[in-house]
């Protein structure tokens, strides 16, 4: 079941590429339904907008909408990790406890901490169509060695400009780094943030839908050393807030 794009205006959508962000950080929550769902981005976004900004180093905050109806996924732009360590001690609990008052039982599935290596934009210098879709992909490699992962990001984006996607606005990686305990991970990861025109782009793109190279250059990517396999999850940006758009109520 897909989740409905919002009716009202969400705010900006963040710029992935933005030079200060020294930490993006990326969790999931489970909702269980889509009116749950719809819910807790209704909690989310009232316990947001009632409050001040909580820190100078927060960049931004934006929340999407799983089109499976229950999941959300968080992104938040910070100048480094710390800063968002402070956060989680000041002003974390009082926001989770008001969304969790509104939509009881919500599961959190985890976060991570990641940098931004390099990205890909499929249409001209000076464009900017909104983006219909969402589509966060998780890669799971099979050794630590950094340079394993920057030399996949390096192929993908290559393989990009040889063999254009359709629909496809853009493509941001981000590397795993480590963290404290409980966003340290032994697995190592790439994070594809992808954004496309419409779902019935990226429906195509998936199934090469008779493109030249298609299934030859999938099966390159799959076969360089160290891909240990990939998920994806579909989204709908849902609400993005900033300095100066929070704490007017």
């Amino acid at each position: 079941m897909t989740s409905p794009s919002p009716s009202l205006p969400a705010g900006p959508l963040p710029d992935l590429a933005r030079p200060e962000v020294g930490a993006a950080l990326f969790s999931t929550w489970s909702a269980g339904t889509p009116e749950r769902q719809r819910a807790t981005v209704e909690a989310i976004a009232a316990t947001w907008d009632s409050r001040p900004w909580p820190a100078p180093d927060l960049l931004s905050y934006n929340v999407y909408t799983g089109t499976d109806g229950d999941t959300l996924m968080h992104h938040s732009q910070w100048t480094g990790e710390e800063a968002y360590h402070a956060f989680v001690q000041e002003h974390r609990a009082e926001r989770v406890a008001d969304i969790d008052s509104a939509v009881p039982d919500i599961k959190r599935l985890g976060v991570g901490t990641f940098r931004r290596y390099r990205g890909f934009s499929g249409i001209p210098e000076g464009t900017t169509p909104a983006p219909g879709l969402i589509v966060v992909i998780d890669v799971d490699f099979d050794a630590p060695d950094p340079a394993l992962r920057r030399n996949w990001i390096d192929t993908v984006i290559e393989t990009l400009h040889a063999v254009p996607l359709p629909g496809l606005i853009s493509a941001d990686f981000h590397l795993n780094v480590d963290g404290r305990a409980h966003l340290g991970s032994d697995r190592a990861r790439v994070l594809n943030y992808a954004q496309w025109t419409d779902e019935k782009a990226y429906e195509a793109a998936i199934l090469d839908d008779g493109r030249p190279g298609g299934p030859a250059a999938a099966d390159r990517l799959r076969n360089l050393p160290g891909f240990a396999g990939s998920e994806s999850r579909r989204y709908h940006f849902a609400r993005g807030f900033t300095p100066g758009t929070v704490g007017r109520q």
